[in-house]
This record gives structure tokens, sequence and C-alpha cells, in this order.
């Protein structure tokens, strides 16, 4: 009886064995997801993909191709084509595995599950306050208690002002940000700037910085740790081909 038992045990034991190891080869086998922003930021982190051997096909930089997801170089990797923040979105809930995201959008999203390993070193630019001239000539920040500020990035705006005891009324816009003063909407915004060009174009200065923002390479921190030889691999090959351009 007693053999009968352990050779039961035994048997159960291998077919758990079995049924680990059948899950963790799917798993292995699963395509992982790159996910990667729309617009100009492409240009500019596409040499560094096809460096890393991990460039999307052709298709995924006709604007013509309806499609949004593509296969890339990489064996076992395709890439999705979506809004900047909704790279975050998808890397936050496991949805992509890997992606490109801008710094801003990272502030704003302050995902946990979000790791930001690398810095591409592209799509550099400044998240600054502006207002119109009138405004910033008669204005003292010292005295601020209370600010209403038009901008894309409404948590940020939050805790920037807060850390020097301002309360801030954001409303949220996703473009034509510059505007918003001169309608009268409100007298100050927080957006990204280049050169400054379009805030001078449009009576608007600058007049204080928030932080520096470039793109990142992010990747999903469980992805990371149920997968880390796979993701490690092309953090470091992303890695290597920043660091030889």
């Amino acid at each position: 009886m007693s053999e009968q038992l352990t050779a039961t045990k035994a048997s159960s034991d291998m077919a758990k064995d079995l049924a680990s190891q059948e899950a963790a080869e799917t798993k292995s086998a699963e395509t992982m997801v790159l996910a990667l922003p729309k617009g100009r930021i492409l240009k500019a982190i596409r040499p560094i993909l096809k460096a890393a051997g991990i460039e999307p096909e052709d298709g995924f930089f006709d604007e013509s191709d309806r499609r949004l997801r593509f296969t890339t170089a990489a064996k076992g990797v395709d890439v999705i084509r979506v809004r900047s923040f909704d790279v975050a979105t998808f890397i936050a809930f496991g949805a992509a595995h890997m992606g490109v995201a801008g710094s801003d959008v990272l502030m704003e999203f302050d995902h946990p599950e979000i790791y930001a390993p690398v810095d591409l070193g592209v799509g550099a630019c400044r998240m600054v306050v502006a207002s119109t001239i009138e405004t910033a000539e008669k204005d003292d920040p010292r005295s601020w208690s209370h600010v209403r500020v038009a901008t894309k990035y409404p948590n940020v705006t939050r805790k920037h002002f807060a850390t020097r005891g301002v309360q801030a009324e954001c409303i949220k816009l996703n473009g034509a940000m510059e505007l918003a003063p001169g309608l009268g909407l409100c007298r100050r915004i927080v957006d990204l700037v280049e050169t400054g060009s379009t805030l001078k174009a449009n009576g608007l200065v600058e007049v204080e910085e928030i932080a520096q923002v470039s793109s990142r390479f992010v990747v999903n921190r469980a992805a990371w740790k149920t997968r880390p030889d796979e993701i490690g691999a092309f953090v470091q090959k992303i890695r290597d081909a920043v660091h030889a351009r």
C-alpha cells in the first residue's frame, strides 16, 4: 500500500514538473511587445533600434499603413505604434513588455511598474512654466498662493507648485497651450519647449524651468522579473547602441 502511495506521489510530482516546464516554455515562446510612440521621435530612435537589432518592418514607418502591430528584425518581438501617453499605459499594465517614452510622460504617469533603465539621449527639450510678457513683468512668483495653469501635465504641474506651497488649478489641454493666456483661459501654461520660438511667436515668455526632458527606453518591471535574460539582453543592446552614437 505504501509503495502504491509512493508511486502515486511520484507520478503526481512528475506531472507538476512537466506542467511547470510547459508553462515556462509557453511563457518563453510568447511574443514580446515593444511599444513605440507616433510622431517625429520615431526618426530619431530608428538608428538606435536598428543597431540593437529590433528595427520594425518598413510598414511601421509608413503613415499610410493602417496597421498598428508590426514585426521587427528580432525574432519573437513585435512592435505597436501608439500615442506617446499610451506607451506608458501599455507598459504599466503589462500589455507591452518594452517601449520608448518621454521622461515628461513618465513623470506625469508616475507608475511603479514602469522602469526606465536607459536614457536614449534624443528628444531633448524642457518642461517650463510660461506666461504673457505683461504677466511676467508685473508678477512675482514669490507672492503666488493660487495659480490657474493650462497644461497637458496636471499631475506634474500640481506637484511642482505644491513644493513651494502654491495651489495649482490645472486646466487640461492636449495641445495649442500657447493660445490659453491670450484667450483669457488662464495667465500661465506648463508646456514643453525646445528653442522657445513658439512661445515668442505667441507673446509668451518662460518664467521657470520644471525639468529637463528626453526619451527613455522603458520596461515593465514584472516582465523583466519573469523574463530577465531576454529583456535584460535587449536593455544592454539598447544601452550599447546609445553609447556607440
